[in-house]
C-alpha cells in the first residue's frame, strides 16, 4: 500500500510543507489497536459495524491490487 498524501488541516510552521504523506496501513493498524484495547468490551452499534465492514472491505481491495 502506498502512503497517501493529504491536505494538512492543523497549523502549519513555516518549514512545513503544505501536504504530509501518511501511512494509511500504520494508521488503520494503530486505529484497530486503539479499538480493541478501550472499546471492543462495550456493545457495538450498526453504525460502527458498518464502518468496520467497509474498513474490511477497502482492505481486501488494498491486498487484491497490491
Amino acid at each position: 500500500m502506498k502512503p497517501t498524501a493529504v491536505e494538512s488541516e492543523g497549523r502549519l510552521h513555516a518549514s512545513e510543507p503544505r501536504t504530509r504523506t501518511i501511512d494509511t496501513r500504520r494508521l488503520g493498524l494503530t486505529l484497530r489497536s486503539v479499538y480493541e484495547g478501550s472499546v471492543d468490551t462495550q456493545p457495538i452499534t450498526d453504525t460502527h459495524v458498518e464502518l468496520l465492514l467497509r474498513l474490511r472491505q477497502k482492505e481486501r481491495e488494498l491486498r487484491r491490487a497490491g
